[in-house]
Parts: C-alpha cells; sequence; structure tokens
C-alpha cells in the first residue's frame, strides 16, 4: 500500500531517510541494522518511500571545485512578461544549458532565480551571453558568491521522540 505525499512519516521511515540522506550508499543490510529493522521489512519501507514519491532519487554529489568549476553566480532574471507562453519558452530554453544547476520562478521583482556554476569570470561571461540570447529575457542581474558559508543536501527530516 503507497502512502500518499501529505501522509505524516512515522519514526521508521524518518530514521531511514535521515540515514540515507547521510550515506546513500548503504547496503539494506547497513541500513536495517542502523534503524532497527530486519532486512525483509527495511527493504519494504524504502521501496514504499520510492514508490510514493518520496524519495525522489539517488544522486552523488560531485565537489564542483575538485572539477574545475569553483565559482557559483546567482542572478535574477526578467522577463518582457509574464504570460504562460514566455515562461514556458524560458524555463524549455533554460534546462538546455548545463551550468545552470537550479531555475526557480519568483514572486516579487524577479521572475526567475538562478544558481549557475563557472570555471572563472571568463567562462562566466560565455553563460551570461548565452542568458541574454534567451526568449523574453528583458534584464540580468548577476552576484558572484564570494565564499559558501553552508551548502546541505539532506533535507530535515523531523523524528519527534
Amino acid at each position: 500500500m503507497q502512502k500518499p505525499h501529505n501522509t505524516p512519516l512515522d519514526e521508521i521511515d524518518q530514521s531511514i531517510l535521515s540515514a540515507l540522506q547521510q550515506n546513500g550508499k548503504l547496503t539494506n543490510v547497513q541500513l536495517a541494522q542502523k534503524v532497527g529493522l530486519s532486512e525483509s521489512a527495511c527493504l519494504r519501507r524504502v521501496r514504499l518511500l520510492e514508490a510514493s514519491g518520496v524519495v525522489d532519487r539517488y544522486a552523488m554529489i560531485v565537489n564542483q571545485t575538485a572539477i574545475g568549476l569553483p565559482g557559483n553566480v546567482f542572478i535574477r532574471v526578467t522577463l518582457e512578461g509574464q504570460v504562460q507562453e514566455k515562461l514556458s519558452l524560458f524555463e524549455e530554453a533554460i534546462k538546455r544549458i548545463p551550468e545552470v544547476m537550479e531555475c526557480y520562478l519568483m514572486s516579487g521583482e524577479v521572475d526567475y532565480v538562478l544558481r549557475v556554476i563557472c570555471k572563472d569570470n571568463t567562462d562566466f561571461t560565455r553563460t551570461h551571453s548565452r542568458l541574454a540570447s534567451l526568449p523574453g529575457v528583458l534584464r540580468i542581474n548577476s552576484s558572484f558568491t564570494l565564499r559558501t558559508v553552508i551548502k546541505k543536501t539532506e533535507l530535515p527530516i523531523h523524528i519527534s521522540r
């Protein structure tokens, strides 16, 4: 039986999610030991979390500096208008730029906020030109990060005790 997305997670589900967020490479045997379940019960729980959409996907987190892409730039994009057609065209185009790591449709003064990675200023200039040529773009405002203070990949899973 699948759990609906809005069903509160019980303590065991929360423990499973916390453990997998900390180490997605845990084997089912290791995970079962960590959360205090039998291997079959643990596997059943994980499969239910996956099937219900609570577990979105599994991924490896690569150190962007180690692969020569240390720069993060946050970009605020304003479009010429907010009609659905212009939003859709921009959103489809932005998905094809590999340096764009995140893109959010916003309320307020700007239409989108992006996080873009780059090697250096010269590399960013190339990406900026691509962004400026996207459908409907009126204005781009960029802010380079000076240093990362905190960058989390784990969502806070609240275990009630």
